[in-house]
């Protein structure tokens, strides 16, 4: 691991201890499963046993009639919704689909598709009436593999279901909810000057975020109408908008409170349990928590999809991309909504190439509705652009870094979805790759290195943050941003290098949806970037109203104030002979001076510079047995400013350990009736410490200039490059193409075994 440059901040770029570590590593912090309300019911939720199945009819009365019941609900009890697309075509949401994912009405459309809920006094009642539900099923046919579902004789998740993107749209329903299609240039001509094409076929499995937290929620809904949901999520203001939409209640009823969250990834921005135990509550009038096993995460919450991919490349023998063609085929699960979009707009992104052309499929199928993960869908598509960029360097002979070079996307480079590149960065990564002294290093026998980049736009949007002046010169910042990767810390540096006080005098909370203003989800690398504008603007306004007090004491104007170091100053020897007045000294005389000091902010944040990753690793192929063992691992990234290295290292670590799971090991295994047979981490196969290497985190500062530090999203392009870099290692160590993940020993034994043939 490497530092960043020496900060020309006081406190941004510091390393202070996280201000909820040492509850956390005590274990006195309080996660959702720990919140224990007072006559609590325990709620369960009934999942289906198949793949695909009409439900003909539920009885419930046997359930009803056990003791210690209080309450069965299905899908009948919850309000139903028009069938209508609401908002951006790429963030659109359909509350028709959205309320049969919660719990199922005409059709189980996956294993583990809730189809009713129990309210009881126990866990052991509930089981018991689980098993008095009476449920009668007409199993039908099942599509579980993306290729699988699109054919025209596929069984159809829904009857009526026509592909939108196509015009004149098609005559027959099929299980392809959207088509997608995206171009500048002529690839056709681009192809045409190319010396040499690689077009390839890839295939990914749909893999889980693996969190260790499972969801769970506490709900009360009290006898007039309003209600509090305490759950695990990344974003509790939607949690409120969502459950509310769902039971069609006023959002102004609900009171939704963070816990501290376990996990998350992309893949806690949705809700699964929170309007069923909101539903329950209703029904029974007591507060009812539910919190899900292993297996209901496994098999009812969101893994990102599973894709069939064809990319094809054209380049001149210099080295010139002179073409780019994909076709994306992404599952969306039982419900449309894949991250195909993100796939074709960030396929070839890194590069500056003339002509390019995508076109993407969200395929429904019979899995979990798949939800967001990590840069959600770039990671996909780098795997499939990135291998193919490596076949392209060995045909012309070229250095895979060099060619990357050659081809880098810069400030005012067309992007294939419309506008030019603002912010530059990846060239700076692809340099610190080239120049690190492990990548020429020679290699030993059955060894072989990769390299692959990544994109991710990074996000923006709504934020708030107050700002509170204690009496005693503390100050606390308070934000709706839930902290998933050390943000209270971060918002804490920036508030302590506003105010220019230290940073063990700023607290930072996350507060609830009744005790700040509208806070969109912790995804898409927009913290940092959004919500800390948010904080330095509440900061500066509160500086504004010291100077403003201090001008009052002296008998000044206020504009001959100015705030440095922490204190109010005279702009100059004219004003006066007062000394500095430090934040301190102003709290204090509050009181007298007007009153409490408390400010807010708002913003919807624009400006956000994308993030760059690029990646290099080492590793060594056991021909006997196949096993891949990753012998070193560097990553580069721009990450803009690093308010917090070690957060920033952490998040690039941790994205590229993500990366090291998908490449050679995690994946949803279903078995011929549609199951999923490796619902654990017993059998789904996420990594431990002993097979990792040690990661060294390459930190590129290109700030933003948009950002009052200069802060770029951090938490996502990280996990975009480690698939084709794994790939691209493992081909140069045994002289063999992988092109479907997960590459598993298995796979490469086939491999070599083919190459023997």
């Amino acid at each position: 691991m490497n530092d960043v440059a020496p900060s020309r901040y006081k406190f941004v770029g510091t390393r202070p201890i996280r201000p909820d570590g040492v509850p956390k590593v005590t274990g006195r912090a309080m996660y959702a499963a720990d919140m224990a309300m007072p006559g609590a019911l325990y709620g369960k939720i009934v999942r289906s046993p198949h793949a695909h199945a009409r439900i003909k009819s539920i009885n419930t009365e046997k359930a009803k009639a056990l003791p210690g019941v209080r309450a069965v609900i299905t899908g009948a009890d919850f309000p139903d919704h028009k069938f209508e697309y609401i908002g951006p075509e790429r963030v659109a949401v359909n509350f028709w689909h959205v309320s049969r994912n919660v719990m199922a009405k005409e059709k189980a459309l996956y294993e583990g598709h809730a189809v009713a809920a129990i309210a009881a006094i126990s866990k052991e009642v509930a089981e018991e009436a689980e098993a008095l539900i009476e449920i009668e099923y007409e199993v039908l046919p099942h599509a579980i593999d993306v290729d699988e579902a699109m054919k025209e004789d596929a069984p159809l998740l829904f009857e009526d279901m026509i592909t939108r993107g196509i015009e004149p749209p098609p005559t027959k329903p099929s299980n392809i909810s959207k088509k997608l299609e995206f171009a500048i240039g002529d690839v056709e001509k681009g192809f045409a000057e190319a010396d040499v094409v690689v077009e390839k076929d890839f295939k990914t499995a749909a893999v889980h975020q693996g969190y260790i937290e499972p969801h769970a929620c506490s709900v009360r809904m009290d006898a007039d109408g309003q209600g509090e949901i305490w759950s695990s999520s990344q974003g509790h203001f939607v949690v409120r908008a969502l459950t509310a939409k769902l039971l069609d209640i006023p959002v102004g009823n609900l009171r939704a409170i963070p816990a501290e969250i376990g996990g998350g990834f992309g893949g806690k921005t949705v809700v699964y349990v929170e309007p069923v135990a909101a539903m329950l509550s209703k029904k029974t009038g007591r507060p009812v928590k539910i919190t899900m096993s292993r297996d209901e995460v496994f098999k009812a919450t969101g893994p990102t999809s599973g894709a069939s991919m064809t990319v094809k490349m054209g380049v001149k023998k210099d080295g010139t991309i002179t073409a780019a063609q994909g076709v994306f085929k992404f599952q969306a699960g039982a419900f449309p909504g894949s991250p195909v979009m993100n796939g074709c707009l960030c396929a070839f992104a890194p590069y500056e190439i003339e002509n390019q052309h995508t076109v993407g499929y969200d395929v429904v199928c019979n899995r979990p509705k798949s939800a967001a993960y990590r840069a959600p869908g770039s990671p996909i598509s780098a795997f499939a652009v990135e291998s193919v960029l490596d076949i392209c360097a060995k045909k012309i002979g070229m250095d895979p870094v060099e060619l990357r070079l050659k081809n880098a996307a810069k400030p005012g480079t067309p992007m294939i979805y419309g506008p030019k590149l603002a912010h530059g960065g990846y060239i700076e990564t692809l340099e610190a790759v080239k120049n690190h002294p492990e990548y020429k290093k020679p290699l030993g026998p059955n060894q072989g290195r990769g390299v692959a980049s990544g994109y991710w736009f990074n996000g923006g949007g709504e934020s708030s943050a107050t700002i509170q002046v204690n009496a005693d010169g503390t100050i606390t910042v308070a934000t709706g941003s839930v902290d998933v990767g050390g943000s209270r810390a971060s918002m804490a540096l920036m508030a302590a290098e506003t105010f220019g006080v230290p940073y063990e005098n700023v607290r930072a909370i996350v507060a609830d949806t009744s005790s700040v203003g509208y806070t969109h989800v912790t995804g898409g690398s927009r913290v940092t970037f959004a919500t800390g504008t948010a904080v330095v603007d509440a900061a500066k306004k509160a500086i504004d109203e010291l100077r403003a007090r201090a001008a009052m004491i002296w008998d000044v104007d206020v504009d001959a104030v100015v705030w440095e170091e922490g204190a109010a100053k005279p702009a100059s020897s004219n004003v006066g002979d007062f000394k500095p007045m430090p934040l301190k000294e102003l709290a204090g005389k509050a009181a007298v001076t007007g009153g409490p000091i408390t400010t807010a902010a708002s913003v919807n944040a624009g400006g956000q510079a994308p993030g760059f990753a690029t990646q290099f690793c080492d590793v060594e192929v056991d021909p006997e047995t196949g096993k891949v063992t990753i012998l070193r691992f560097v990553a580069a990234q721009d990450v803009g400013t690093a308010i917090h290295p070690s957060y920033v290292e952490g998040q690039i670590q941790g994205g590229v350990v993500q990366g090291i799971g998908w490449a050679p090991s995690e994946e949803y295994i279903y078995n011929q009736r549609g199951q999923l047979d490796n619902a654990g981490f017993l059998d789904y196969r996420c990594p431990v410490a002993s097979d990792l290497p040690m990661i060294e985190a390459l930190m590129v500062e290109v700030p933003n200039p948009t950002h009052p530090y200069g802060a770029k999203g951090v938490g996502e392009v990280n996990i975009c490059p480690p698939m084709a870099a794994i790939a691209n290692a493992i081909d140069n160590a045994i002289g063999r193409r992988l092109t479907e993940l997960p590459m598993s020993p298995p796979k490469i034994r086939a491999a070599l075994d083919h190459a023997a043939d």
